[in-house]
């Protein structure tokens, strides 16, 4: 009985967060129950996609371009354990905020083979504070005579 792996695989089964894992080309080979109830693909539908899957087209181009200079380098210019805040979609179109950390995959070389990712849909929260932003914009304009 190998231990990790039944705690690896509890984790990924249990966890409400998505956890997604790509090759070095940018496609999807994990894909967890938390991806499936937060972007709404069933794992048949995502593994083997890329992840142009779950990122807005308009911010394909920005993404491609970072995750080849980490695959290519092995570095990036996110610190480890940095909790990143990125649009994402859900299979039904509609935009979600979330936050996410991301775990180079390396080889025994050092190589880098892949990218895993946490991520949590944030979006009710992220609402939340654009309309007490709202808001108070409003009191101080009012405040001011505006």
């Amino acid at each position: 009985m190998d231990l990790n792996r039944l705690v690896a695989d509890a984790i990924l089964a249990a966890a409400a967060d998505a956890v997604v894992a790509t090759d070095r080309d940018g496609i999807i080979r994990v894909w967890n129950p938390g991806a499936e109830r937060i972007f709404g693909h069933r794992p048949d539908e995502a593994v083997g996609q890329s992840l142009d899957l779950i990122i807005p087209e308009r911010l394909r181009a920005r993404h491609w371009e970072g995750f080849r200079h980490v695959m290519a380098t092995g570095e990036s210019h996110y610190g480890e354990g940095d909790l990143l805040s990125v649009p994402g979609l859900r299979q039904d179109g509609q935009r979600i905020s979330l936050e996410f950390t991301i775990v180079p995959l390396k080889d025994e070389q050092g190589q880098m083979q892949g990218i895993a990712a946490v991520m949590r849909d944030v979006t009710s929260r992220f609402e939340e504070i654009k309309g007490l932003r709202q808001k108070l914009a409003e009191a101080v304009a009012r405040a001011n005579g505006r």
